[in-house]
């Protein structure tokens, strides 16, 4: 119809896919219980009778080592990687904004003191950054993310500092100030939502990045606990019965590479969008 003419003209037609496909997901993680094949093998019960066995009528993506359906093992663990992933970047967000926009918009030794603070983080690879806290915190669903959203927060507050240092300036943060309006409502009221837009393009973005983070913790066994499920997770276990049992790590790497892919490709639309949108006439 006429909303899904006006939804494919602003993201076209990779962009719309692209959030189909997350809806999608998003979709299967809540119905989890309601749609998996297997409910009780999709959060943990083992099936040890039909272990290793490959796809099949009766499952249609085999099972594990504990005789578990795959399919909805990787049906329950979309509620945990989606989760990563979006918790994630929300809280970078949450550790990076104040920073940043503070930083921007006070300038002077206020900007000095928290950007040398971020500078300290950004100087090491965040991937290995995050496992060393995650390591140092111990396994578990809220203290990888804590260890990611942490690594990640400085990238974010860069991205504030700049906005910040931009709408300082303009005529009408000036006239608040000469108005005698605090800082705090300064920042709230005009300076906030004019860094909205940009900052949740890139948090779009971010998030097939920050699934193949937490991802990779999981992997590393830094992650959630068994029995929950989850792909890096899964993956890790079936690697060790490759190539012969190759549908126990394949489906849930494939799985991963489809949901990154969408949120990577709905991001890049997002930003098309918004350069669209900043070149056009007024």
């Amino acid at each position: 119809g006429a909303d899904m003419r006006r939804l494919v003209h602003r993201l076209g037609w990779p962009g719309t896919i692209a959030l189909a496909c997350v809806l999608g997901f998003i979709a299967v993680g809540i119905l989890a219980p309601w749609i998996a094949p297997y409910p009780a093998q999709g959060a943990g019960a083992p099936n040890v009778a039909a272990k290793l066995t490959g796809p099949s009528a009766d499952y249609w993506l085999g099972t594990d080592h504990l005789g578990r359906d795959i399919l909805s093992r990787l049906i329950y663990a979309t509620r945990i990687s989606l989760s990563n992933g979006m918790l994630i970047v929300a809280f970078s967000l949450l550790i990076g904004l104040p920073v940043g926009l503070a930083a921007g918009y006070f300038g002077g030794w206020v900007d000095e003191a928290l950007m040398r603070t971020t500078d300290v983080f950004l100087a090491f690879p965040a991937l290995l950054l995050a496992v060393l806290m995650a390591a140092a915190l111990g396994p578990g669903f809220l203290n990888s993310i804590i260890a990611v959203s942490v690594t990640w927060g400085p990238w974010y507050a860069r991205l504030a500092r700049a906005e910040g240092l931009v709408l300082r300036g303009q005529p009408y943060v000036e006239a608040a100030q000469l108005a005698g309006v605090s800082h705090p409502r300064i920042i709230l009221r005009h300076i906030l939502p004019a860094t909205a837009r940009p900052l949740t393009v890139q948090a779009a973005l971010d998030v097939g990045p920050a699934l193949l983070t937490a991802a990779a913790l999981s992997f590393l066994g830094l992650g959630v606990l068994p029995p929950t499920a989850d792909w890096g997770q899964m993956v890790d276990a079936g690697r060790k019965f490759f190539p012969d049992r190759w549908w126990y790590s394949a489906m849930p790497g494939v799985t991963i590479f489809i949901v990154a892919l969408a949120f990577s490709v709905l991001g890049d639309a997002l930003r098309d969008r918004r350069k669209g949108a900043a070149r056009a006439p007024a």
